[in-house]
């Protein structure tokens, strides 16, 4: 069973598993040649229909599950945008970062003094 797979990955490894050519698994899905080695080269981002039709003309079913992974603790997304930045605009957002912690150490300090 294939998990955990690009869909480039999927086509290109049931393809070859079901010993099918790039032009014979294009006839039987009924698309080109081109299109076939477009999706296992991962120049196109197919849809679940398509990914579906790919792999049952190879002789595969696609399936669908979710895994459980745990807590997670990372934003990915967030690791991606700061490095969508210069490095300019990295240290700029840091320096922006820092200066509200500074303004929030001081509210804090000064909360604690109306308290004590």
């Amino acid at each position: 069973m294939l998990q955990s797979m690009s869909p480039s990955v999927l086509i290109r490894e049931a393809r070859r598993k079901s010993g099918l050519t790039q032009a014979e698994l294009a006839a039987r899905a009924g698309v080109t040649q081109p299109v076939i080695a477009r999706l296992e080269r991962g120049g196109g981002n197919p849809t679940f229909e398509t990914l579906e039709r790919v792999l049952h003309a190879a002789g595969h079913r696609l399936e669908l599950r979710a895994v459980e992974q745990g807590l997670v603790t990372v934003d990915e997304s967030l690791i991606r945008q700061q490095l969508a930045l210069s490095p300019a605009e990295r240290v700029r957002s840091l320096r922006l970062q820092a200066a509200v912690m500074q303004r929030l150490v001081r509210a804090g300090e000064r909360a604690r003094e109306h308290h004590a």
